[in-house]
């Protein structure tokens, strides 16, 4: 009999990463496959493949997907229909009062998902206090029954005012609706979001009918591929919340994967800093497509209970994680006589030029090769060739609308993708009142490691961490992770006037839903935990901090005090003398999964050093390449030097030193001299 193993896949524009962990012994592998986007799940079959034998069983396989995400930027969703209260068809359309871009006389608010055209208004309604003020009358959605075969609904969002409160009015039509309209999936505002704020709401449920077709027919085309290899029904998707769920737990609520590809890396940042002792890490995953930050903040991801897409807004709990298009297969272009990189990509097909697949734009991978930062022969551990003289070629065509030859255009093209992905981590850092530099840098992804030097030395940080298998680390991370579910519930009130009891009651409340969750997805009862939170404000403002609790009874008092102090550092002051009002309750249930203890990579024969000329500062350098296992523990690596392993290259530029820490992981600092 094989040996049992917990997989983890990463979905990428441009790279499929697996990684296989051995149940008894913890040790992991990874390995990379292109990326297959006419069929995402052929590429994680593909990998799987290539790792597990057949005499091998899979006993747990998360992934992480941006097939929901896909097709929101895309817009290549469902046909949704909208359902909403008689005088109030408009909200959706109408959104919020706010600008997203203050001063920008051309910014226009982002189109709704489905148009106004196609919301119908239904009589009836709900106070504020969930009690019915007017009745349904139900023959008001035939209309929306009869337009449904020549519209070609494929699902219907219904977003009822006050339906956080009472959600019998949705219920209602939800029946009506599906009495009349077999088939087509029904998304209920009090099922995906019971929480204040009408717009958000509304977009929040619309956002969740308009993705769940598209979610739920890709999870079931993986699930009955990997039902031979998966008989146990092990199939897990990555949360947006940084937990897991299972893959049926997914189709009941396909939003909650929708950012299910990133998070992994934070997860995986969260997992690093308890193993390192680093509680403050800048955590940037630069794949083929896209470069993801996070940031891991006293050894915990930062979290957000909304997030914003394509400008509209989700209600829902997110890993902060800010996203832009840059990565390896990124295309350098010309506009207005200057040059950009980005945020097109060139994807796995056809891909940067040296892949030899058809590419013909020059990208940051092409200028990395040719400026000797990568092997030819040695590319994703010799699984695949690159073609040097074609990447020369296409810079150096470039270079000569600039006057430049192809080794400088080259290193303009890196440049350039260097001061982007260091403006977006100002964003979540600086602008934030963050010092990057009381923070370490974790880089990985497939071309992180060969950027990562130049961010901190831009960023003035002074410590890089390049972690034990770095092409493959957000699929790593997902392996770190439990079940998780997130409940919540409007409780709004003045907290000097809130009854304790009342608070413990609704909190038990979404304690039990939880519990029957996670015990429906097969966690024990003993596995089960919960984390408490409320959403705070001092009276007369728009905005809530949400504040954690403590395990046990809850102490009104210190929560206070707990919100002040919060409000403090968010702020920089507070108010402890103005009345506090309590918003939402949020609960997370989690359910804890069994894992081997993550050892050290297993030691794999090293390819022997050599040297190549490497251009830094636009001079050629002889600069040593070594294989990552062939350095040893206790060894000190000066630059120039380049580290090369299966699932990434590292860039070790002059006067930086690197090292292998406890656990495999190996960091770099500046200061060192060869």
């Amino acid at each position: 009999m094989g040996n049992n193993y917990r997989v983890a896949a990463d979905i990428g524009g441009t790279f499929t990463d697996i990684v296989y962990q051995d149940s008894e012994t913890g040790i992991c592998g990874a390995t990379k496959v292109l990326s297959t986007p006419e069929n995402p799940a052929l590429a994680v079959l593909t990998g799987i493949s290539e790792v597990v034998g057949e005499s091998d069983s899979i006993g747990f396989f998360v992934h992480g997907t941006t097939v929901g995400l896909n097709a929101l930027l895309t817009r290549c969703g469902a046909r949704v229909a909208l359902v909403t209260n008689a005088n109030f068809r408009d909200i959706y359309t109408i959104q919020g009062n706010d600008r997203g871009e203050i001063f920008s006389i051309r910014w226009n608010k982002p189109a709704p998902l489905t148009p106004v055209e196609h919301t119908y208004t239904l009589t009836g309604r709900m106070s504020a206090e969930g009690k019915e003020v007017d009745p349904l009358h139900l023959p008001d959605l035939d209309r929306l029954v009869d337009a449904a075969a020549t519209e070609g609904y494929e699902a219907i969002a219904i977003a009822l005012l006050f339906s956080f409160k009472n959600p019998e009015h949705e219920l209602e039509a939800a029946r009506y609706l599906q009495g009349r309209l077999p088939g087509i999936p029904i998304a209920l505002s009090h099922r995906i979001s019971p929480e204040w704020r009408e717009f958000e709401r509304i977009s929040t449920t619309v956002m969740d009918a308009y993705l769940a077709p598209v979610v739920r027919q890709y999870l079931e085309t993986l699930i009955e591929a990997l039902a031979d290899r998966l008989p146990g029904g092990g199939l897990h998707v990555m949360e947006s919340n940084g937990g897991v769920m299972s893959a049926g737990a997914a189709c009941e609520t396909p939003l909650q994967s929708l950012l299910s590809g990133p998070v992994g890396g934070a997860i995986g940042g969260r997992a690093l800093a308890a193993a390192t002792g680093r509680a403050n890490l800048i955590c940037v995953d630069m794949g083929g497509t896209s470069f993801d930050a996070s940031l891991i903040v006293d050894g915990q991801p930062s979290t957000s209970n909304e997030a914003k897409l394509e400008g509209l807004p989700v209600q829902m709990s997110v890993v902060d994680i800010h996203v832009i298009g840059a990565g390896g297969g990124s295309i350098a272009w010309e506009e207005a006589e200057a040059m950009r990189v980005g945020p097109q990509s060139a994807g796995s097909k056809p891909g940067p030029v040296c892949y030899g697949l058809g590419g013909t734009e020059p990208t940051v991978s092409d200028a990395n090769l040719v400026l000797g930062r990568l092997d030819g022969s040695n590319f994703a551990g010799g699984s695949m060739a690159l073609d040097r003289s074609a990447a020369r070629d296409a810079l150096a065509a470039m270079g000569d609308r600039f006057g430049m030859s192809a080794e400088d255009m080259a290193q303009g093209v890196v440049d350039i993708v260097n001061s982007k992905m260091a403006d977006a981590i100002r964003t979540i850092t600086v602008r934030r009142g963050i010092d990057p530099r009381d923070f370490s840098l974790v880089a990985f992804g497939g071309a992180g490691p060969a950027q990562a030097t130049a961010l901190a030395e831009e960023l003035r940080v002074g410590e890089v961490i390049i972690p034990v298998h770095p092409g493959a680390f957000s699929a790593w991370g997902m392996l770190q992770t439990d079940v998780r579910h997130d409940f919540k519930e409007t409780l709004y009130g003045f907290w000097d006037r809130m009854e304790l009891s009342r608070l413990e009651d609704a909190f038990e409340a979404l304690a039990g839903r939880g519990r029957d969750h996670l015990i429906a997805e097969g966690i024990a009862p003993d596995d089960i935990s919960f984390e408490r939170a409320i959403d705070f404000r001092y009276h007369g403002q728009e905005y809530v901090l949400t504040i954690p609790l403590a395990d046990g009874p809850i102490d009104m008092d210190c929560v206070r005090k707990g919100f002040d102090a919060a409000y403090a550092r968010q702020y920089g002051h507070n108010s402890p003398e103005n009345r506090v009002e309590m918003a939402n309750i949020r609960l997370a249930a989690l359910g804890h999964l069994p894992r081997p203890e993550s050892a050290p990579p297993a030691p794999l024969a090293a390819k022997a050093a050599r040297a190549r000329d490497v251009y830094f500062d636009g001079a050629a350098q002889a600069t040593q390449i070594l294989d990552r296992n062939a350095i040893a523990t206790d060894r000190i690596v000066h630059g120039p030097a380049i580290i090369e392993e299966a699932t990434a290259t590292t860039l070790l530029p002059p006067t930086w030193q690197a090292r292998l820490a406890e656990g495999g992981h190996l960091v770099l600092t500046k200061g060192g001299t060869s």
